[in-house]
């Protein structure tokens, strides 16, 4: 591992489905030596690419081998991270961009920034992971590098410049000019190996030159140097233009965009010069920490070696070996045989085996140092927890994790389906932690819950997949509760004589509405008229009564139960008449506290070109969505709203066909409202519907 962090880059490579990505990889792997032959993705080989498993990136982790590889590059060391790309996976997607420290955006020189450059770009920008552009497919007909710069200007608001000119395009596609220091570069050997820098050619010198002079304008706004060298008309070295193109990349503030063909083996090498001289490295990168011990303040992480450990877990993976689990250190380094904490649980961790991943093979290592990318085996923890040295409680992320909003049942087909099935969501809740499972009391059948239909979706085909589990999936249900909304008393007495004993018990007080908690129990009962050892039993009556509510047997939430009087028997009173009296004055009272019923109300923010402004907006409307505000981003424009999830099944259907697939929505859960009087009819009826098919 090098010991220099500043020569360490930590970088994802992000594109639209088939911009390239995985051939790209392959290449960069091939020309650092980590694999001594290509294989193509599509190959006829029968082999497939090294990282082929990228492929999957839209069900992503289906058949991803590792998450992360290594390669060095002229006394550098890259770490490339494989991203997930959608946004129904919110925290495993955070969590992958949190430990990037810049990115390359790889766009198709024929089709440019499609829908899916857009939300990759996006996400770069929540994370402000600095990034440079790569223009791949150079040589497919109806290549045009220049329209994909004007495009990444004007679909993503990016200040793009050209820092190459290809040598040719399409068939005739042999190499670039590099613009910082005006030489081209030819690609020779079989495999593009041989790096061959020369003069430009003369058919290209006064493009070159004009192109030159746009960049030097763009860099100039970073450099006051460089501002005085062109204004004296002066030579500018290609040192000075770099350094001032660097601090302009590591603002976000100019875009460099790069040219080539992965699949022909050109213009991968000055790609990784570029990452190397362009990119930041861990402590050019301010990473934050929350102090759990002093309200979740923020504290700067330094990138020292010598200050106490913290790292991160951001992806787990079921190995061979046991769960495997990707860490990345922010501060001091992880030693084998040290003793670390969980800080979520509190926990002491013995650090065993510490590998470096490439693909799916592993090197065993003694230490990861600070700055560094490793994993671990044999650790038990979930997605996201982060590991300090004991007495430290900083954690990398706070720990809010969204409710799940939508749930689904599934029922095995068979029981070799059972069993795999259970194993599946064991591994499959450990790693995310917004995908949860139980199993319904009434039913008996394996309930899921998650944050959006294709969440589950995926998790349903991954069981299939991963676990040759299969299932029957029952229809999407939303997550509705019960409150009440005005303050009722009750007078309860629960008698009941049979031979022997008798049980007796009387309870008197009000329930109320309460805004802050689901429930809260009020003892005000004095003068011992219920005995101090039957208030507890009380409260549990009540408390029992929260999980399904007498109206639509929904959870209730938001009530206050206050009593103030009773009666007890000598003899007949018991803990068990006790709870008995609760839960008749409850299922009594509740009726006359007017109760209503709410629904999951998610903040729905679309991403849409302008020109389907108003069809996205009528959509919205059509499913009782509230407006919130909509904002021009150049040619985009995002549109919040506030939208019942009852509404939102197939919405993203609906969303592609009215938008020619242009508009992308993400959605998260936002409040729980009113359920309007004509919705709650419907609900009623339906759930009498069900009762009378179950009966």
């Amino acid at each position: 591992m090098s010991a220099d962090i500043k020569a360490v880059r930590n970088i994802g490579i992000s594109a639209h489905i088939d911009s390239g990505k995985t051939t790209l990889t392959e290449r960069i792997l091939f020309y650092t030596q980590k694999i001594h032959a290509i294989h193509d993705v599509k190959g006829k080989d029968g082999v497939g690419a090294t990282m082929d498993s990228m492929e999957l990136e839209k069900e992503r982790g289906i058949t991803i081998a590792s998450a992360a590889t290594y390669c060095q590059w002229k006394d550098h060391e890259i770490n490339i991270i494989d991203t997930p790309g959608h946004v129904d996976f919110t925290i495993e997607v955070e969590r992958s961009l949190r430990v990037l420290d810049g990115a390359v955006l790889v766009l198709c020189s024929v089709g440019g920034v499609q829908s899916q450059s857009i939300t990759v770009d996006q996400q770069m920008k929540r994370y402000k992971v600095p990034c440079l552009a790569f223009v791949n497919k150079c040589d497919r007909s109806g290549a045009n590098p220049f329209r994909v710069i004007g495009q990444l200007r004007e679909k993503l608001g990016h200040n793009a410049v050209a820092v190459q000119i290809p040598i040719g395009l399409e068939a005739k596609h042999e190499g670039v000019v590099d613009l910082i220091n005006m030489k081209a570069i030819w690609f020779d050997g079989d495999n593009g190996e041989d790096v061959r820098i020369d003069e430009i050619p003369a058919e290209l010198l006064e493009e070159a030159n004009q192109r030159r002079e746009e960049l030097l304008d763009a860099a100039s706004m970073f450099s006051d140097e460089l501002t005085e060298l062109i204004l004296d008309e002066q030579e500018v070295s290609g040192q000075l233009l770099l350094s001032a193109i660097r601090k302009g990349v590591l603002t976000r503030e100019i875009t460099p965009v790069f040219m080539g063909s992965a699949y022909k083996n050109k213009g991968v090498q000055p790609l990784l010069d570029a990452v190397n001289q362009l990119l930041p490295s861990p402590p050019e990168v301010e990473n934050q920490a929350l102090d759990l011990a002093n309200d979740e303040a923020p504290v700067i992480l330094s990138s020292s070696e010598k200050d106490p450990l913290v790292a991160l877990a951001f992806k787990l993976e079921d190995g061979q070996y046991g769960q495997l689990t990707y860490v990345r250190v922010y501060q001091g380094s992880m030693e084998k045989g040290d003793t670390m904490i969980n800080v979520r649980t509190g926990k002491k961790v013995k650090i065993g085996r510490l590998v470096k991943m490439h693909s799916d093979q592993m090197e065993d290592l003694n230490r990861i140092p600070t700055g560094h990318i490793g994993a671990l085996f044999g650790v038990d923890c979930a997605s996201g927890d982060t590991f300090a040295n004991p007495g430290i409680e900083l954690a990398m992320t706070s720990m809010h994790v969204p409710e799940p909003v939508i749930s689904l049942s599934i029922t095995p087909k068979d029981n070799k389906s059972e069993v795999n099935m259970s194993k599946a969501l064991n591994r499959f809740t450990k790693e995310d932690p917004t995908f949860r499972t139980h199993v319904s009391k009434e039913t008996n059948e394996t309930i899921i819950e998650g944050m959006g239909e294709l969440h589950l979706e995926v998790y349903v085909e991954r069981m299939f997949r991963e676990y040759k589990a299969d299932v029957e999936t029952g229809k999407p249900r939303v997550a509705y509760r019960e409150t009440i909304t005005r303050k009722a008393e009750f007078n309860y007495t629960h008698k009941k004589q049979t031979g022997g004993a008798g049980q007796f018990g009387r309870i008197a007080g009000y329930i109320e509405p309460v805004s802050e908690t689901d429930f809260e129990f009020v003892n005000k009962v004095t003068g011992g008229s219920i005995p101090t050892q039957f208030i507890p039993a009380c409260e549990k009556g009540f408390r029992a009564c929260m999980a399904k509510g007498p109206k639509m047997e929904f959870p209730v939430t938001g009530v206050r139960v206050l009593i103030n009087d009773g009666a007890a028997h000598s003899v007949d009173s018991s803990e068990m008449a006790f709870q008995a009296a609760a839960r008749g004055a409850f299922r009594d009272v509740y009726h006359r506290a007017k109760a209503v019923i709410h629904e999951p109300i998610m903040k729905v923010v679309v991403e849409t070109p302008n020109e389907f402004q108003g069809a996205v907006m009528g959509l919205l409307n059509q499913r009782r969505g509230m407006i919130v505000g909509a904002q021009d981003e150049g040619p985009m424009c995002a549109i919040e709203a506030q939208v019942p999830l009852a509404e939102m099944f197939g919405f993203s259907t609906v969303l592609r066909s009215s938008t020619q697939g242009k508009a992308q929505f993400t959605m998260e859960f936002s409040v729980y409202k009113q359920v309007p009087k004509s919705i709650e009819e419907e609900l009623v009826k339906k759930a009498a519907e069900e009762k009378k098919n179950v009966a």
